[in-house]
């Protein structure tokens, strides 16, 4: 009796020496597949955004993934080190450190110095400034092999893209408050006061686009007591806008006769056309611009992708404005950088979960290939070129992503 006890606790010893390790191996492989974030400091173009919120941070680090920060990376949006830190990301001063990890995240497009520093084969997660866009730059990232993906170009599963949309709307208040500060003397404008007074017609307010920039501007100009009035090509966002606006609306297609006609008499001429694929198709030519009036204001919100005027030229928050042909034009393409904080919750509010939803996956094939929207939005693959516009701008050879998923599988 007492042998037979004696053998089947041996049994059981012998079971749990065995098993021991297997628990050991699979927590192992568990914590591999985990994504590993990096974040660091933006300093192009004086971005005051983080790509993450300390939020945000805690609810990916709760569910065992890895985020690294650069120190200082929240500062300018009013979050602090210790505010990351308590959330469970690491904060580090070592820039190269954060570049090594499988996933970077920024809301300026890298220099080349950082895509540099990446020791390769990684994703990176920022937005695509088409004006500041140069072959050397597309280069850098196919020499990395580094999976781009612009953050403009990102798609949700109702086939509209989250951060575009979200900072769309933020652009449109802002693009209002901004040209009503620049039509005042001290801006070297006509001195008009936005909405008007007693008596006194109010500023005349033309809005390029009916989508998303388009309405926020054409609600915040209503709404401080503008004459407003709307031109785009498609009816069905002019239908839509005068719907959601609630007011009768002077609206027009782009016709350039009639644009032409309504630009000369014009205070405020807001540009707020999206390109789906690549470059903001011009719609206001430099001649144009010189038959408007002295001191009126253009503030080009499609500045990231090219801008919507011929007269524009990118600018910083430091230096926002040039005249040109007696026109103040304000043509920042971060202009949501002006309020970092509610920008960077936004943007922030739409890459966690979008991280969170991809990361049962093993690698970023496998992420690619379970989200559409995500895979919308790359233009370079392990060193390959697969966006067709940037091809085309730079005479580069053009690859579809889909095709090269597939073949990797």
């Amino acid at each position: 009796m007492i042998n037979e006890l004696s053998k089947q606790l041996a049994r059981e010893a012998m079971k749990q020496e065995i098993l021991s390790p297997q628990e050991k191996l699979m927590e192992y492989e568990s914590q591999e597949d985990k994504l590993f974030i990096g974040i660091t400091r933006e300093e192009q173009l004086l971005e005051n955004r983080v790509a993450l919120t300390p939020n945000s941070v805690m609810m990916l680090v709760s569910n065992g993934h890895r985020v690294i920060i650069e120190r200082g990376a929240g500062k300018r949006s009013f979050y602090t080190d210790e505010e990351y830190a308590e959330a469970g990301a690491q904060v580090s001063e070592d820039k190269k450190e954060i570049l090594k990890a499988s996933i970077i995240l920024k809301v300026a497009p890298p220099g080349i110095e950082e895509i540099n520093m990446m020791p390769g084969d990684q994703m990176l997660i920022s937005p695509l400034h088409m004006p500041l866009l140069t072959e050397e730059y597309i280069q850098a990232l196919r020499t990395r092999r580094i999976t781009a993906v612009a953050m403009e170009y990102l798609k949700d599963k109702h086939d509209s893209f989250p951060i575009v949309r979200i900072l769309s709307e933020i652009a449109g208040l802002s693009a209002i408050l901004t040209a009503a500060e620049l039509l005042s003397v001290t801006s070297h404008g006509r001195g008009v006061l936005l909405g008007g007074i007693a008596g006194i017609p109010p500023a005349k307010v033309l809005i390029l686009g009916a989508g998303v920039v388009g309405e926020f501007a054409t609600k915040a100009a209503l709404g401080l007591g503008a004459s407003v009035r709307v031109f785009d090509n498609n009816i069905y966002k002019l239908m839509r806008l005068q719907n959601s606006v609630g007011v009768p609306l002077h609206t027009s297609v782009l016709n350039p006769k009639y644009l032409e006609y309504q630009l000369r008499s014009t205070d405020v001429v807001i540009g707020a056309i999206h390109s789906k694929t690549g470059r903001a198709p011009m719609v206001v030519s430099e001649d144009m611009v010189m038959r408007m009036k002295q001191g009126s204001v253009i503030v080009d919100v499609s500045i990231d992708q090219g801008g919507c005027f011929e007269t524009s030229e990118i600018t910083t928050h430091e230096h926002p404005t040039f005249i040109k042909h007696g026109v103040i034009h304000y043509c920042v393409p971060n202009i949501a950088s002006k309020v970092p904080r509610t920008a960077s919750s936004a943007i922030s509010n739409i890459i966690a979960p979008l991280l969170l939803s991809t990361s049962e996956v093993r690698n970023i094939d496998e992420m690619l290939f379970a989200n559409p929207g995500l895979r919308h939005g790359v233009y370079t693959y392990k060193g390959h070129l697969t966006n067709e516009y940037l091809s085309r701008r730079f005479n580069m050879k053009f690859t579809d992503i889909n095709l090269l998923l597939t073949s990797s599988f």
